[in-house]
């Protein structure tokens, strides 16, 4: 009769073992991170039966970023919000959907985190069954504990998050997170409910075989843009960059999941639409940025590491270059002939 191993590793488990090689830990971000857990399976289930339940469709209001917004995005802002504003680990949390932050009550009970996260990446592709995504970034609180939290405590550099990762919506549900000790990833065994480790220690390639970028903005980008597309597209000439495949989902944890395992690069420039970029820095780059430089890759704005930016508002946007270390220094170096605008 086959034998059929009962060894496994629940995401508890693994961050009760993490836990345990760091003896100042106090336990609270292991209990955040188990909050957003809960948070991925109740978003996960109503994912799945979308197409059984009123939750497809626009929710006909347009968020503080101009989206135009979708029921299952406010169920996910919703269901991360419930997740984690009562437990008495988090101080302040802001969503993408919101233009102002908001206190987690009570008072009294307000912890040492802020949250900020995209609750519904890819949105646009809710209605048509392509994979998307959650995005959140973790920061420690800065201001004093006994006073009210403050927009200080949500605007801090990348390089300050003390965890920050993603959940996949696809084929089966994924939730990939760092601390700063490399990048883990965990797929929801529904029969159980329970993420499972399946990815230990992703490192992304130096070098990557794919692109991923929306080439109907060609005409809107730089010369010096269009010019690294063209050499990822193309290959360079010199034999320094080959050519690469491209794919591009338009879901941007999908885009960026594929990258990670794959190897490969995402591309999303800032362009005479969009001057300062389309992506929102504390949502999305950032997040993202710390998870894919913890699997040896590499994030930037063309010119800076995004994790040093310094936020200067909520919903501040980035160009953002990201992927396989190899590739993003490629585009940079094309991207630093060009001239900075006064």
């Amino acid at each position: 009769m086959p034998h059929t191993s009962t060894s496994i590793i629940t995401i508890e488990r693994f961050i009760m073992e993490q836990e345990r090689l760091h003896p100042e830990a106090t336990g609270e971000l292991s209990n955040l991170l188990y909050d957003l857990c809960l948070a991925a399976k109740i978003i996960s289930r109503h994912v799945r039966r979308a197409g059984l339940t009123d939750i497809l469709g626009s929710a006909g209001a347009v968020n503080v970023s101009g989206d135009l917004q979708q029921k299952l995005d406010l169920f996910a802002h919703d269901a991360v919000q419930n997740a984690v504003q009562h437990t008495g680990r988090v101080c302040i949390a802001v969503s993408e959907e919101d233009e102002e932050p908001m206190l987690c009550p009570p008072a009294s009970r307000r912890g040492k985190y802020v949250i900020l996260y995209d609750p519904l990446d890819g949105s646009t592709n809710i209605d048509v069954n392509v994979s998307i995504g959650t995005i959140f970034s973790i920061h420690r609180r800065v201001t004093a504990r006994k006073g009210e939290p403050s927009l200080a405590d949500c605007l801090q550099v990348g390089r300050k998050q003390v965890a920050a990762g993603y959940i996949l919506y696809g084929s089966s549900t994924m939730l990939v997170y760092t601390t700063g000790q490399g990048v883990h990833g965990f797929t929801l065994d529904p029969t159980i409910g329970e993420f499972l480790l399946s990815h230990p220690d992703i490192r992304t390639p130096e070098t990557g075989k794919y692109y991923s970028v929306n080439e109907s903005n060609w005409n809107r980008w730089t010369p010096a843009v269009q010019r690294a597309v063209a050499a990822f597209k193309n290959g360079d000439g010199g034999g320094r960059m080959q050519a690469k495949n491209a794919r591009y989902i338009g879901s941007l944890v999908a885009d960026i999941h594929r990258n990670l395992i794959s190897g490969g690069i995402f591309l999303y420039p800032a362009d005479t639409r969009s001057s300062e970029g389309k992506l929102r820095l504390l949502y999305e780059a950032a997040p993202l940025a710390l998870v894919v430089e913890q699997a040896g890759g590499a994030a930037t704005d063309g010119r800076r590491p995004i994790l040093d930016l310094v936020p200067k508002s909520l919903h501040q946007r980035t160009p953002l270059f990201i992927g396989s270390k190899a590739d993003v220094a490629f585009a940079s170096e094309i991207l630093s002939t060009e001239s900075v605008p006064a």
